[in-house]
């Protein structure tokens, strides 16, 4: 049978070498396009063929396991201040900044006039700090948008309220974003980023094949440790910025 198999094999090469020799890259063009169309871009047939090796996956949050399409979902105030003008406050602010959350709020902002487009106030010493928040001056005002670590950072206090406000929201999976004006927190907006309707699936079917499941957040970790209970992720890393999430592939890749 040996023979008879290398004979066959012999024949094969020396009358088809055109369609043996097509095979291979036809295989990876006609993936990689299959991928393309369904949102899953593949680096060439080399990253096709490691793909059998993988044992673990690291997933980003925003965009990945969730739609990538923030919205402003509720607002606490704490001083007796008009929604639309302190809307214009933030939304001036935002409007610097490319974060997917300051893009929400900034949108809603917009619910507040009329007109379809509009002019916010000026924004003067814009500071943005990756991972944590923006901080200009606005009119008369300082205003200062971000987390609660970004607010301690700048010695502004955080009341008890704000705090409990920040753990309810987190618990429901959302974004607590705090706004204080001349160091003082005067509103919590909460912004929403649902959750991709496949992604529980998707992380059942690579448990099932042993691929453990990693997801790498800039998000707070009650908010992140929501998510991960709803996609079934219980290996977690959040308030982690850009650089630490390309940190922590490497290290993975190492180990």
């Amino acid at each position: 049978f040996q023979l008879a198999l290398q004979f066959g094999i012999s024949v094969m090469v020396i009358a088809c070498p055109c369609a043996l020799g097509l095979a291979t890259p036809t295989a990876v063009m006609v993936a990689t396009g299959v991928g393309a169309s369904q949102g899953v871009l593949i680096k060439g047939g080399q990253a096709l063929e490691s793909a059998q090796k993988v044992d673990c996956i690291v997933f980003d949050k925003t965009g990945t396991l969730t739609i990538g399409k923030p919205i402003v979902v509720n607002t606490r105030l704490f001083k007796n201040m008009v929604l639309r003008e302190f809307y214009d406050y933030v939304a001036a602010a935002e409007v610097n900044s490319e974060h997917p959350l300051a893009k929400a709020i900034v949108e809603h902002a917009k619910n507040f006039h009329s007109e379809e487009t509009h002019i916010w106030p000026e924004a003067r010493d814009f500071i943005s700090v990756t991972g944590h928040g923006v901080k200009a001056k606005i009119s008369d005002k300082s205003v200062i948008v971000g987390n609660k670590s970004f607010m301690l950072s700048l010695d502004i206090d955080v009341p008890v309220e704000a705090s409990e406000i920040l753990m309810e929201e987190e618990e429901k999976a959302h974004t607590g974003i705090i706004v204080a004006m001349d160091q003082e927190i005067v509103g919590i907006i909460s912004v929403s980023d649902p959750i991709k309707p496949n992604a529980h699936e998707v992380i059942s079917y690579l448990k099932s094949m042993k691929v453990e499941c990693i997801m790498v957040t800039g998000d707070n970790w009650g908010t992140a440790k929501a998510i991960g209970k709803e996609v079934g992720i219980e290996n977690i890393i959040a308030e982690a910025k850009p650089e630490q999430k390309a940190e922590k592939v490497k290290e993975l890749q190492v180990s």
